[in-house]
Order: structure tokens, then sequence, then C-alpha cells
């Protein structure tokens, strides 16, 4: 007889059949659990700039240009009004100190001073005048005096010998009264005479001392309006190079107007404008720096101008130590202008990624041609670093070139 045959429930075809579904779940539940989603992009690694973050010396300044200018500048403004008589000196001329530049006349002035002066002088004549009066009143009371005292002289003795004389009745009373009377009228006149004569020495005394004051101020007076002709000749008031815009003669100058400058020749400082924002920060004593000729020279800010101009205020910054050789006047310096202290600090490289991110994120790279996207958090900026606060630890290399091309791209392969 025939034997049944059994069908087996799971041959090797349907084990097979069912543990490849099996595993194609497993697969896709893994790509669907576990795989990374994240977009990618594919980018030339020859196009962008990988830098490494690393633990520094972080100085914050701000970049600045200054103007050299002389440390000390003196104008040249016209005191008195007139027409250019002569020129001495041209512009860039060296000079020293007194020496003439511009030669003005004004013949209006000219005259008046003249004028000025002959009537200073004839009142001080006058006031000498007055002054030799007085001591001749002086001398002609002494004079009296003396001449009283000469007369007592002959009539006191005379006085006495004849009342000797009367009481002895050798003599008459007639020729006794008669002596008696000159004598008594010169010692009367005497007293009278001496006390005038106090009275006036003190008057005399205060008045000299009035003429005396009055005649040195007179003196000044007539001094300074000589001087005033002195203000028509335009000097150096230092020793230095002169810088005057270009003049003729015969033309006409207003008093006050700038005529030049005198700068003192191989010391300079450089003025610098910057931007009001840094005003609460920007404090007299604070250095700066600058390239000049292959070398490093330090400055340090005097002096802050109070006055703010189109949104900027000014500083002078004089050299700290060594001057450089060949700086001009009017010259351009690039500085960097330090506003703190400068502290150690984890430092990633400036570049243009953070125009695209604003800083809160970067790609950092986890493999040799593979970078991801990192929230960053950074601190202080100077023109070389950011501060880094948060995110990023030492040895972290870093995309910091422009993110322009990146898209939302979470992982970028590098090629």
């Amino acid at each position: 007889m025939d034997k049944k045959i059994e069908k087996k429930t799971w041959t090797l075809k349907r084990i097979a059949t069912y543990g490849g579904i099996g595993l194609f779940v497993i697969a896709v539940s893994y790509q669907l659990l576990f795989a990374d989603r994240r977009s990618r992009l594919k980018v030339d690694k020859e196009k962008i700039t990988i830098s490494t973050v690393q633990r520094g010396v972080f100085q914050e300044f701000i970049p600045q240009t200054g103007e050299v200018q002389p440390s000390r500048t003196v104008y040249l403004d016209a005191i008195e009004g007139g027409n250019i008589k002569q020129i001495i000196r041209e512009s860039g001329a060296m000079v020293k100190k007194g020496d003439m530049i511009i030669e003005i006349s004004n013949l209006n002035r000219e005259i008046a001073v003249l004028q000025q002066e002959a009537q200073l002088v004839e009142s001080i004549n006058r006031s000498r005048d007055t002054r030799l009066g007085i001591i001749k009143n002086d001398l002609d009371q002494r004079q009296t005096l003396a001449q009283i005292d000469n007369q007592l002289a002959i009539f006191r003795p005379q006085y006495e010998r004849q009342k000797i004389l009367l009481e002895k009745k050798l003599i008459s009373r007639q020729d006794f009264e008669r002596t008696e009377a000159d004598f008594k009228y010169n010692v009367e006149r005497r007293r009278i005479t001496y006390e005038v004569y106090q009275k006036d020495s003190v008057n005399r005394i205060n008045q000299l001392r009035d003429i005396d004051i009055s005649e040195d101020r007179m003196r000044m007076n007539l001094e300074s309006v000589r001087r005033i002709l002195d203000n028509l000749n335009i000097k150096a008031p230092i020793d230095g190079q002169l810088s005057t815009p270009h003049w003729e003669i015969g033309q006409a100058v207003n008093t006050g107007q700038r005529l030049g400058q005198v700068d003192i020749i191989g010391s300079y400082k450089v003025r610098v404008p910057i931007d009001e924002l840094y005003l609460p920060r920007i404090t007299t004593g604070l250095h700066a720096t600058t390239d000049f000729a292959g070398k490093t020279f330090s400055l340090i800010i005097t002096y802050i101008y109070p006055n703010i101009t189109a949104g900027r205020f000014e500083v002078d910054m004089n050299f700290d130590g060594e001057t450089p050789q060949g700086i001009r006047r009017g010259g351009s310096l690039r500085l960097r202008i330090e506003l703190g202290q400068s502290s150690e600090e984890l430092l990633l490289p400036v570049g243009g990624f953070y125009k695209d991110t604003g800083g809160n994120w970067v790609f950092v790279l986890t493999e040799e041609n593979k970078a991801v996207r990192r929230d960053i958090k950074l601190g202080r900026k100077n023109t070389e670093n950011f501060e880094v606060l948060e995110g990023l630890k030492p040895g972290d290399r870093v995309i910091t070139s422009s993110y322009e091309n990146f898209g939302n791209n979470e992982v970028l392969i590098l090629n």
C-alpha cells in the first residue's frame, strides 16, 4: 500500500523566505529608528577654511586709522590787519624763534599809533613838570625856614642882651621894644611856616606817589602803543618748520586771520577718530600698537577731545618710547587700541561664518572628511579671534570660512 507523505510546515524555502522578510523589516526599522537622517551636503575641502580652537592670550582692541601730526603746533594769527608788505620766509622753511616771516603795513594804524604816542609823551612831560613844581615848592619852603632861622640867630642874642641892659637901664625901652618885636615876629613866623611845611610835606608825599603811579601807567601804555606796530610783523614763536598758504604782496589781511603755523620737527603725535559707541570705554592711559616699516611701536592716549562730530570723537596719542623713523605729518597709521587687560581664553579665529550664523553655531569636524553642526556661544571679539564661552574645547577643528552655500544642511561631507 502506498504511504501518505505529510508536508512539512517549515521548509527550507519557507524559512529562507521569512528570514529574508524579517531581515528586511529589521533593516527598515533600524533605518527608521537609529539611522542618521540629517541632511547632508558634499563640499570641496579645498574651498573651505578649517581652523583649530586653542587656548591663548585674548586682548580686546579696536582697529582705527590715525593721522600723524606734530606733537606741538603754534599758529600764526594776524593781531593787526593790513596789507602784506613783504614775505620774508616761504612755506616749508625752517625758522628760529623770533625770525621775521611776514611784514604787514597799515598806514592808518601807524598814524593813529604816532598820535597816541605823542599824546602819552605830552602827558608824561606834564606829569614831570608837576613833579618839578612840587619839588620846587618844597625847596622854597625849606629856604624860607632857613632864612627865618638865620634871623632868629641874630635877634635872639640881641634880644637877650638888650633885656639885661634894659634892666640895668643902660638902653632906652624904645630900642628894646623894637628888638623884642623883631624877635617875637620871627619866632611866630617860623612856627607858622614850619606848620605849613609839615602839612605840605604830607601832601607832597601823596602827590609824588600818585605821580609815580601815573607815570608808570603812562610809560606802560606808551610801550603797549609802540608794540602795536611790532604786531604788524609776523615772527616765528618757536623753532620749527613753517607752513603757510600761498600769499601775495599787497594781499589784504584781516585782524585775527590765520596766516600759517610753525610745527616742531621730529616729535609727533597721532590724532585718532573713534566711534562714539566706545566713548565710555576710552580713557587716557590706554595703550595701542601700530606696525611701521616692519616694526611694532607702542602709543598711549594722552588727551580725549570732548566734542562729538558726526558720531565720532577724537583722541591724541603719543608714542610710548621709540618714534618710527620716516613718518611724516599728514600720514596715516593703522592702530590697534586696547580696551582692557589681556587674559588667557579659549580662542576661535575670526572668519566669514559669523555673518551666516551670528556666532550661534558652527560646523565642527568629527572625522577627517565629515563636519557636523554644533551650537556654541561666543563672547568678545577682536580682529583676530573670538572668545569661546560654550560648545567648543581645545583641539576642535572648525570650518571658519563662509557658510553661504551650505544651506540648511546639518552634515558636510568633505571631498
